[in-house]
């Protein structure tokens, strides 16, 4: 095997190399997004990247047409990287996963030159539909990480931050049934299923005084009725309920559901409640690869922020990583793009993940993701830990 510092040069020199071609993936992903499970062009254009460089693709991997999964190396140390790219409705990429993708590809681009030395075998894995989507969990229940021994992703936000703390997550598709009629003539008649969200929408707000400090309710009204002269005889809306922990956040989904069923018991209407994705459980962190990155990311100039308050709370929004983490090792950071006062999920965050700061961020990323894949598999006790503890087949 090569000398550690000849390790971190090659790698150094392969992620400058390949600089201009994640740059020009991560603005291409940017300009055409594309929603969960829809995210055909960005698919392709990461297999594509990854075969021209010689790696095994598969497109279309497990099933699922939006996932594609490139592997190189023969070690026994099977490492993941996760390259998510959707987009969110309505708002573009203001959650940054184009610049995930790219730092991805970049880290495993680095890491195929020297995956034999260092003993591993890189697998860069296209997750779709993390935006409420849960592709990681579908692609855990389907075997996608059956034999890996750690997964990494680096994630962007207003600044850096180490440990991911995300809160679990259950997404619950809301419907009420009642019955139409003129809202003039024959009201009476009507059974308001506008009214049965109404009712459950202030049950809701009243019971956030009794809920734990860190829960989160809130969600929307995606149908509300078809026309103004006529009672809504159909409504629908999405809702997130969040905790802590996967204990927590499902003893407030119980009390949440209560609400829902107060609008449907006050109007006469019947009350329809499906899970969006399977929830999303909060994030077990490796903290001994954590520690490297963070290393390696304040030698590539990065300052790391406090996750709990101010700008760093970005730490704490959910991800179907967390689940993935409960089966194989993994690390989340954050990566900051310098965005503020813009913060995910605004359009100006958006127009942030292509900035001179977000390129540098693909770049810094790409590199301290390789160097810490590089120095957990030459620590011998950090290597012999993970190999003991494979994921379930």
């Amino acid at each position: 095997m090569s000398s550690v510092r000849g390790v971190r040069a090659e790698l150094e020199r392969r992620v400058g190399a390949c600089g201009a071609d994640l740059l020009s993936l991560s603005h291409r992903i940017h300009a055409h997004p594309e929603t969960a499970w829809e995210e055909h062009q960005a698919a392709a254009w990461v297999g594509d990247v990854l075969d021209t460089a010689g790696f095994d693709v598969e497109a279309g991997y497990l099933g699922l047409d939006t996932c594609v999964r490139a592997r190189c190396g023969s070690g026994p140390l099977e490492v993941v990287l996760c390259a998510e790219y959707d987009a969110l409705p309505g708002l573009g990429h203001a959650c940054g996963h184009n610049i995930i993708a790219a730092s991805s590809v970049g880290a495993a681009l680095a890491l195929a030159s020297v995956a034999d030395d260092l003993g591993v075998s890189v697998v860069l894995l296209g997750t779709p539909a993390e935006e409420g989507g849960g592709g990681k969990i579908e692609l855990a229940d389907r075997g996608a990480f059956d034999g890996t021994h750690l997964v990494l992703m680096a994630h962007p936000g207003p600044v850096d931050v180490a440990l991911a703390r995300p809160y679990a997550v259950s997404h619950l598709d809301v419907r009420y049934r009642g019955l139409a009629a003129h809202a003039a003539a024959f009201p009476d008649d009507g059974v308001n299923a506008a009214d049965a969200f109404t009712v459950a929408q202030v049950a809701i707000g009243l019971l956030r005084q009794q809920l734990p400090a860190q829960a989160r309710v809130h969600g929307l009204v995606t149908r509300g009725g078809e026309a103004p002269n006529a009672i809504p005889e159909t409504t629908e809306g999405r809702w997130y309920v969040r905790g802590t922990t996967t204990a927590q956040m499902n003893a407030v989904r119980d009390r949440v559901l209560r609400c829902f069923e107060a609008g449907a018991l006050a109007t006469g209407c019947t009350l329809e409640v499906g899970e969006a994705s399977q929830a999303y459980r909060e994030m077990r962190t490796d903290t001994d690869v954590l520690a490297a990155y963070v290393r390696n990311a304040e030698a590539l100039g990065r300052t790391f922020h406090d996750g709990a308050s101010g700008l760093g709370r970005m730490s704490l929004a959910s991800t179907d990583l967390g689940n993935v983490s409960w089966l194989v090792p993994a690390i989340h950071p954050y990566i900051g793009i310098a965005s503020a006062p813009a913060v995910n999920h605004q359009a100006d965050f958006a127009a942030a993940s292509v900035s001179a700061a977000a390129d540098q961020a693909v770049r810094d990323a790409a590199l301290g993701l390789a160097w810490t894949v590089a120095d957990a598999a030459a620590d011998h006790q950090t290597r012999a830990r993970l190999l003991e503890r494979s994921a379930p087949c």
